[in-house]
């Protein structure tokens, strides 16, 4: 990380680090991955025996097609985005599931915080506008995550504007 630790001059007020949730643990994966092979072997053993023997080819993609949709699944949880206030600067960083890094910079002064909600009033966007740009942040949370998110993020600004300059 490329994370430049804070000095007394430019405390951080605000830090946070979003990553998409998982919730099959590698053990739970294996679990999965055994039972869908026994039930897949089964079935084609099945078909084997009545003559359609194909159909143990196609067992065995479906196999591999599961585990395929998993590693993209798991691969596409390396995301992350770091999110850190200061007096001076809001900074978010952005971590694609390849490790390719952005970083966007806001002054927190100008920074507007725009949520959209959908009719039953649950977060569907969080976006961080200024001076006419604008930059989805928490887009892999869910609805209750991203409100949560939002309101802390939100407070922490208000505290900033009205914070007597120091």
């Amino acid at each position: 990380m490329n994370a430049v630790p804070p000095t007394t001059a430019d405390p951080t007020i605000f830090s946070t680090v979003l990553k998409p949730y998982r919730s099959l643990s590698p053990n739970g994966f294996a679990l999965v991955m055994v039972g869908f092979a026994a039930c897949a072997f089964t079935l084609g053993f099945i078909f084997w025996l009545k003559g359609a023997w194909p159909v143990v080819g196609f067992c065995g993609l479906d196999i591999l097609a599961l585990q395929f949709a998993f590693r993209m699944n798991y691969r596409a949880a390396r995301a992350a985005e770091e999110i850190r206030l200061t007096r001076e600067r809001l900074t978010i960083r952005k971590i694609a599931p390849n490790g390719r890094e952005t970083e966007t910079g806001f002054n927190p002064y100008w920074a507007r915080l725009e949520v959209d909600r959908d009719r039953e009033a649950r977060v569907t966007r969080v976006r961080i506008a200024s001076h006419g740009s604008r930059l989805d942040v928490a887009r892999f949370l869910g609805p209750r995550e991203r409100e949560k998110f939002a309101d802390q993020l939100s407070a922490a600004l208000a505290r900033i504007r009205m914070a007597p300059a120091g």
